[in-house]
């Protein structure tokens, strides 16, 4: 499958690359008849008037609430007034609380909301069709490049395989990532991504089968490769893998 987009998406990358990020934060630019924004990203006033000026935004979505993907939602709803719906009511703005299953008709799309957590728990993906043509914006929950970071307490394990397993269930899809490039065909990425956390649950199982009892100990078993930078994030997943293994 080529990964190709709708004529109705366009995609505009924040200017906050990072050990985390990747090249910065995906902002999505939805719309047929006006526009849907999806993560306005970063609290960077540069980046914000750029996708203000893309159109008339009708709607601001939220993946999830980590900054790098909403702190700029309450100034673009200032610059635009376009209402922000999320999962989490903290950031909701003259929006909805978003419900898993429900459907949004916004700009001229269907977006389908699956409620999608471990990365975090407020994690949601769009299911978004127009024009007979469909994709999914996943957030963090599956990216563009390398895997996705599991961080205790926010993100659980068990949590992920779950929601993994529901988006393998989901057509040829392209991905919309949260950061990195767009991917596809969504269930074939979803399984990949299965698999290897499959593969690091292994590897943990084994770990504790030798002794390993704390989270550090489980990170210098099975993350002794990790990057400098990533060791904090990298600490939080293997906290969150030990729990999962000791409380299966």
């Amino acid at each position: 499958m080529s990964v190709t987009t709708p004529a109705w998406v366009r995609g505009v990358t924040a200017p906050n690359p990072g050990p985390m990020t990747l090249q910065g934060t995906n902002t999505w630019i939805l719309g047929i008849d006006g526009l849907v924004i999806v993560d306005p990203g970063p609290l960077d006033e540069s980046h914000l008037l750029d996708v203000a000026m893309h159109g008339s935004i009708e709607h601001i979505l939220l993946t999830h609430g980590h900054g790098d993907h909403s702190d700029g939602a309450q100034r673009l709803h200032e610059l635009t007034g376009a209402p922000v719906s999320a999962w989490d009511e903290r950031h909701v703005s003259h929006g909805e609380k978003l419900t898993d299953a429900m459907t949004l008709q916004l700009a001229g799309l269907d977006i389908e909301i699956l409620h999608a957590p471990g990365h975090t728990m407020d994690s949601v993906c769009f299911v978004v069709s127009g024009e007979g043509e469909s994709v999914v914006l996943t957030g963090d929950t599956i990216l563009g490049e390398g895997s996705t970071v599991i961080a205790h307490p926010e993100g659980r394990v068990d949590h992920y395989l779950r929601t993994l397993e529901k988006l393998v269930q989901l057509s040829e899809l392209v991905v919309l990532p949260g950061h990195g490039p767009m991917v596809g065909p969504s269930h074939r990425v979803a399984q990949q991504y299965l698999d290897h956390r499959h593969e690091r649950i292994a590897q943990v199982r084994a770990a504790v089968a030798q002794g390993a009892t704390t989270p550090e100990h489980v990170l210098a078993v099975v993350y002794s490769d990790v990057l400098d930078s990533l060791r904090g994030a990298a600490l939080l997943s293997a906290q969150a893998h030990l729990m999962f293994v000791l409380e299966d």
